[in-house]
């Protein structure tokens, strides 16, 4: 089996804790060769736990995008860099038949995701984001509950998220870092962290056709509000409430979480760790389906190699991306201007569905 060599930017909090384990899993595939951070005591550490050589540890990418012979690029810094770092390294590689993992979202605003979601057919590569909700098993397996019926039609959802930011900030969590506390970035939180459920939303359900949200204002500077509410319309006729609150606590158990009502029932992800899907039939039957938490990372960079070795395509591109930030970003629109925003129906916006299909270079030729 071809392992890929790995070169990383940004080895902060997001490589340790979401990228490295899934890599350490995948170490018959990938193994990463290069690491580059303007942190140098990161880098030190990171090039010691990997018994990397220190000519292969660089505080510029460009330098080490000229020096070292790699096959996959993997992208982790601050998300005003997103688009920034990710054009650059796509134009330094452009017809050497390499791949690029960008870390969600793709741009830190809607201006720059027009210009990212066409990178890579621009540059002719496979650019994969990572949005682990769309690679979590629980929200496949809900899909699939979803497509196959299984509670006959859907009628409606409602889908309640809460983040303690505040309490957070304080902790060992990304929270901690300044520049989500300082975001250089619209929505903050929102388009942080909020965009993970809009991906899931749209993985279930599909493109989403408008959306009427509202908002509670809030001074501190982590997101304009500390709690999102919208109507969203989907475009195969299926309404949904999302809520998203950023500056406190659920109490209650059990959580709100995702609830799915259909003809025949209604599906209940109480969270996206807790392991079970419960599904409650009409006729008084209760179902429960298993699956393995926090896989996203994981079944992405799997994916990715797959992709890479020509066996099947990147799941979550650009274009798909693009369609997850400009949800985030109507919302934040619907509320700042109290109106109703249509979404994956404006004309200047033609989602993954509605692409040509991309073929993938195969690395192992």
């Amino acid at each position: 089996m071809k392992k890929l060599k790995v070169g990383i930017i940004g080895v902060g909090m997001a490589f340790e804790k979401l990228h490295y384990p899934a890599f350490q899993k995948l170490a018959d595939r990938y193994q990463i060769t290069a690491l580059c951070d303007m942190d140098e005591q990161k880098t030190t550490k990171w090039a010691g736990k990997l018994q990397i050589n220190k000519e292969k540890v660089y505080t510029d990418f460009h330098e080490m995008l000229e020096k070292e012979d790699l096959d996959v690029v993997d992208i982790m810094v601050p998300i005003e860099l997103n688009y920034i770092v990710n054009a650059e390294v796509a134009r330094k590689l452009a017809g050497q038949r390499k791949g690029i993992i960008n870390e969600k979202p793709l741009a830190p605003n809607i201006e720059q995701a027009r210009s990212a979601r066409e990178l890579a057919q621009k540059y002719d590569m496979p650019i994969m984001i990572a949005e682990n909700y769309r690679y979590n098993e629980e929200n496949n397996v809900i899909r699939d509950l979803v497509r196959t019926k299984r509670i006959g039609e859907v009628f409606y959802f409602i889908y309640n998220r809460v983040i303690d930011f505040p309490s957070d900030m304080l902790k060992d969590k990304f929270s901690a870092t300044e520049w989500r506390q300082y975001p250089e970035f619209p929505g903050g939180q929102i388009t942080d962290s909020a965009i993970h459920d809009v991906a899931a939303m749209r993985h279930i359900f599909g493109p989403i056709n408008k959306v009427q949200a509202f908002g509670r204002e809030q001074q501190a500077e982590f997101s304009p509000y500390s709690v999102v509410c919208a109507n969203l319309q989907f475009s195969n006729g299926i309404p949904g409430q999302f809520s998203f609150f950023c500056s406190g606590k659920e109490m209650q158990r059990p959580l709100i979480g995702l609830r799915i009502f259909g003809s025949q029932g209604m599906i209940y992800l109480e969270e996206r760790n807790s392991g079970v899907i419960n599904i409650a039939y009409n006729d008084g039957k209760q179902e429960q389906v298993k699956y393995q938490p926090e896989q996203g990372y994981y079944n992405e960079l799997l994916n990715f190699y797959n992709a890479l070795t020509g066996k099947e395509p990147v799941s979550v591109t650009p274009e798909m991306e693009y369609g997850d930030l400009k949800t985030v970003q109507d919302i934040l629109k619907s509320a700042r201007e109290e109106r109703i925003v249509h979404v994956d129906e404006e004309t200047n916006y033609h989602p993954i569905y509605q692409q040509p299909e991309y073929q993938q270079p195969n690395l192992t030729q």
